[in-house]
């Protein structure tokens, strides 16, 4: 679940490529930034926050297994529920009624049921839930205080289900079976080191194996492991290779290959078909951005992946026996393979997807692979917004201010402004920090820009996509040049000719939220306002209150506590509070297991004794990340109006 509404979706947006390909840093060509500029648009609309909060959130999908129905998880009903469609389109039916929000479901083989996740006011202590798709019986299948499990999988023949399980009070998960007529639970690891984690189990064809992934905290290494159910029997299939990043996405038909993700081949995250007896893997991209595996057909001819360019992502088919590939023929933007095991219809006649942009909501769309022929099948759209009123933003690179690196980032500029250095600008953070922005609907973005407020979003140092190097580059470093990379985006806006140098703003969520906060506090000359939605600001207190396995990821990118003391005061804000000038907005969830409120409130406690400006608040029934209508719409509310009081927009007309 993402900060507010996790929304996004379809057509490209107009490229400013100024970008060359050389292999020296020092002589690439960076974007200029009077290469981009605002659009003029005569009738352009202003939209309210309830405009962009209403518009419909689509999460997890999947198929029915005669392939005619679609499940999918959705907000129509003010909280994210189970809704089922025909996969020709049409109004949907919600399945489900709960005031809990509702996540990652599968249908199982034999049609019987949907397996899902439900968690309880975004604490993530997640239960297993089945639902029948017939009548609506809703059946806890876990209903445990003290574990949370995750990410449920059915067996080929629809009699078990593997899933991903961490007790409460530990750092790591494990991977559980269990049998839906008995409930007996099957474990197939146990007391694996806190510094490991056990994910994404895979089921082989015939049911007898499980495939699945052991991370490394910081998720920097990784290795794929194979576990017979019958026995228990465990093989780590490349523990003697390379120390780099191995996994399992989907198990090959004759249960004699694995279709993989890993780095090995070039340092960037690359798809290849490890093969079980020789041990050798066949790279089917070598390609130095970030592809992610999907799929074999259900013959096995195909396997699908998608691949990830400066946040555009677009969906390949590779013939496996004329080792040709092809790209959906879809207009570009962030599109994805939907589906929960598979994006395929058990006859692989449809494929679902996932199709994104800028200027359009996440939606579920059909692809027939015999007719080559696709359809749109949700419509998140609702009320008065038009795709056309949003803006559609520029893709540009700057250099790091230490000179090692290159930022990429997107750059929103409002419709119909003039470049007279009179209007406020926004530098949005990204959280993660190992995740990457990329070229989607996102709601927050689209309002601010809607109100008159450029907005850049800079992948900084430790962002994914961009290779194993610089992902780790903000390693024992977090708050160092990360930090730099954000203040060099605010540099970068400055030379646009748009922006008034004091009209900055830091705005982020989560890592993105710790940040904003940072910033305030170790620049604060270079910014008018910040707003840090569900941050940590304290890296002692969030490491002692944090759950476990959060707990574990921060220790793997900053050190021992005692050891690096040093480090982590000078990169926690909450002693340099009373550096902060510029107002500051914080928004948190009361049931946070990630970044406590406790955080948010310590942060506006010392900004308060400085007698600096702190508006704090905390939406109870919420986690990580908001949920419930109404609260997205109060939180989008609270950061349009403190903006506008703070930093206001230049007048429409200048």
């Amino acid at each position: 679940m993402q900060v507010l509404s996790a929304l996004l979706i379809i057509l490209l947006i107009p490229i400013i490529s100024v970008m060359a390909q050389q292999s020296s840093l020092t002589t690439t060509i960076i974007t200029d930034p009077n290469q981009v500029f605002s659009r003029a648009k005569e009738d352009a609309q202003s939209y309210s926050a309830e405009h962009f909060m209403v518009t419909r959130a689509i999460d997890d999908s999947s198929w029915s297994p005669d392939g005619n129905t679609i499940a999918f998880i959705s907000n129509m009903s003010g909280r994210r529920n189970i809704w089922l469609v025909s996969a020709n389109g049409g109004w949907p039916k919600q399945l489900t009624i709960s005031d809990q929000q509702q996540a990652y479901l599968t249908w199982s083989g034999d049609g019987k049921w949907i397996a899902y996740m439900s968690d309880y006011d975004g604490d993530e202590q997640w239960d297993i839930f089945l639902v029948s798709p017939l009548n609506g019986e809703v059946i806890n299948l876990t209903n445990s205080l003290d574990a949370s499990e995750e990410f449920p999988s059915w067996s080929p023949d629809s009699s078990k289900l593997v899933y991903q399980i961490r007790e409460k009070d530990a750092s790591s998960y494990e991977i559980h079976v269990m049998d839906i007529s008995s409930r007996k639970v099957q474990k197939l690891t146990t007391k694996t080191p806190g510094e490991l984690s056990n994910n994404n189990p895979v089921w082989s064809a015939d049911g007898l194996q499980v495939a699945y992934t052991q991370f490394s905290a910081d998720g920097g290494t990784s290795n794929i492991f194979i576990v017979e159910t019958a026995t228990g029997k465990t093989t780590n299939l490349t523990s003697k290779m390379e120390s780099r990043l191995y996994a399992i996405k989907s198990w090959s038909i004759d249960g004699k290959k694995l279709l993989i993700n890993s780095d090995a081949a070039n340092g960037y995250e690359n798809v290849g078909l490890f093969d079980l007896v020789s041990k050798k893997i066949e790279w089917l991209t070598q390609d130095k951005s970030r592809s992610e595996a999907g799929n074999f057909s259900p013959d096995g001819k195909t396997i699908t992946w998608v691949s990830n360019v400066n946040g555009n992502k677009e969906i390949f088919f590779y013939d496996i026996n004329k080792k040709e590939k092809s790209i959906l023929p879809i207009t570009k933007g962030v599109n994805t393979l939907a589906g929960s095991e598979t994006a395929f219809t058990k006859d692989g006649s449809k494929l679902l997807f996932y199709h994104n942009g800028p200027d359009s909501p996440k939606d579920i769309w059909v692809y027939l692979t015999k007719e080559q022929k696709f359809h749109q099948v949700t419509h998140s759209f609702v009320g008065a917004v038009k795709g056309e009123d949003l803006v559609q933003p520029f893709s540009i690179e700057y250099l790091s201010s230490d000179g090692k690196w290159k930022i990429s980032a997107f750059v929103y500029v409002p419709h119909n402004l003039k470049p007279n250095k009179q209007n406020p600008a926004i530098v949005w953070i990204h959280g993660g920090p190992s995740t990457q922005s990329v070229n989607w609907f996102n709601p927050i973005i689209q309002y601010v820009v809607n109100q008159g407020y450029l907005v850049i979003i800079p992948n900084y140092r430790g962002s994914t996509g961009y290779g194993t190097e610089f992902m780790n580059a903000n390693k024992l470093d977090a708050g160092g040049g990360d930090l730099s990379d954000i203040i060099a985006a605010a540099e970068w806006m400055k030379k646009t000719g748009y922006v008034d140098p004091k009209k900055l703003i830091a705005m982020g969520g989560s890592y993105g939220g710790y940040l904003t906060s940072l910033a305030l506090a170790k620049s604060p000359e270079n910014w008018a306002a910040g707003v840090a939605i569900i941050p940590f600001v304290n890296w002692f207190t969030e490491v002692e209150n944090a759950d476990p396995s959060t707990r574990e990821y921060l220790l793997s990118i900053m050190g021992d506590p005692v050891a690096n003391k040093t480090l982590w005061q000078d990169r926690s804000p909450i002693y340099f509070a009373d550096k902060i000038k510029a107002p500051m907005l914080i928004l948190a969830g009361g049931k946070d297991p990630r970044c406590p409120k406790s955080e948010a409130e310590q942060i506006t406690n010392e900004i308060k004794k400085q007698n600096g400006i702190a508006e704090l608040k905390i939406y109870e029934n919420e986690g990580h990340g908001f949920s419930r209508i109404e609260n997205e719409i109060d939180a989008l509310k609270n950061i349009g109006s403190f903006l506008k009081k703070h930093v206001p927009p230049s007048p429409k007309k200048q």
